[in-house]
């Protein structure tokens, strides 16, 4: 039986861009499914994890030095063209995570998240912006009216159901994997633990 893992994600994180790549790469190579999660990461941070607005207004600079050297070298290592930081940081990624679940019912998540990533992290590109995430929806292949569906009622309902959920199952960030469906892995680091227990799982 093919194992599956569900990948909870938001975009308006250079480590969940690392971690889309690499969670991406390994089941391409080992053959297991992938379920993409788009959520809301903010949600989760407001309601469970304020401590990283606290680090931002007050680092710790040790750590704060430490953080940037150690996301540079998983840069390096991955060879993506990644910036940090973009000029607009935060950003508010809920209109792209959005259309991100509209791909998903699409089967076309993978291709606009990962030109999601790209704009923002690579061009330096607002990621809330119609035009730009216009580019997103025509990488995969979606209609004109992708965006539309993605400021619909229901899909505003649908993502913070999603970000709900990752708080239940006791998420706290992004990226966030589930194999078997309460095995929870945080962080892009987490990859080869990820594929050795989707290897178990089949």
């Amino acid at each position: 039986m093919t194992a599956q893992v569900e990948f909870f994600f938001d975009c308006s994180s250079p480590w969940t861009y690392l971690g889309f790549e690499a969670l991406v790469q390994a089941a391409n190579e080992d053959g297991f499914g992938v379920r993409f999660r788009p959520f809301l990461v903010g949600g989760v941070f407001n309601t469970v994890n304020p401590s990283v607005y606290e680090m931002r207004s007050k680092p710790v600079v040790p750590k704060a030095r430490y953080f940037t050297k150690d996301l540079h070298d998983w840069i390096r290592r991955s060879g993506l063209a990644i910036k940090w930081t973009p000029s607009i940081f935060p950003v508010n990624s809920a209109r792209a995570m959005r259309l991100c679940l509209v791909a998903s019912d699409a089967s076309a998540c993978e291709p606009v998240a990962r030109r999601i990533f790209q704009l923002y992290w690579g061009e330096d590109r607002d990621i809330s912006q119609a035009d730009v995430l216009a580019e997103a929806a025509a990488a995969g292949g979606l209609g004109a009216d992708a965006l539309d569906q993605a400021d619909s009622p229901e899909l505003k309902a649908r993502l913070r159901a999603n970000t709900d959920e990752l708080i239940a199952r006791g998420g706290f960030g992004s990226p966030t994997y589930y194999v078997g469906g309460d095995d929870m892995y945080f962080g892009q680091d987490r990859i080869l633990l990820v594929r050795e227990a989707a290897a178990r799982a089949r």
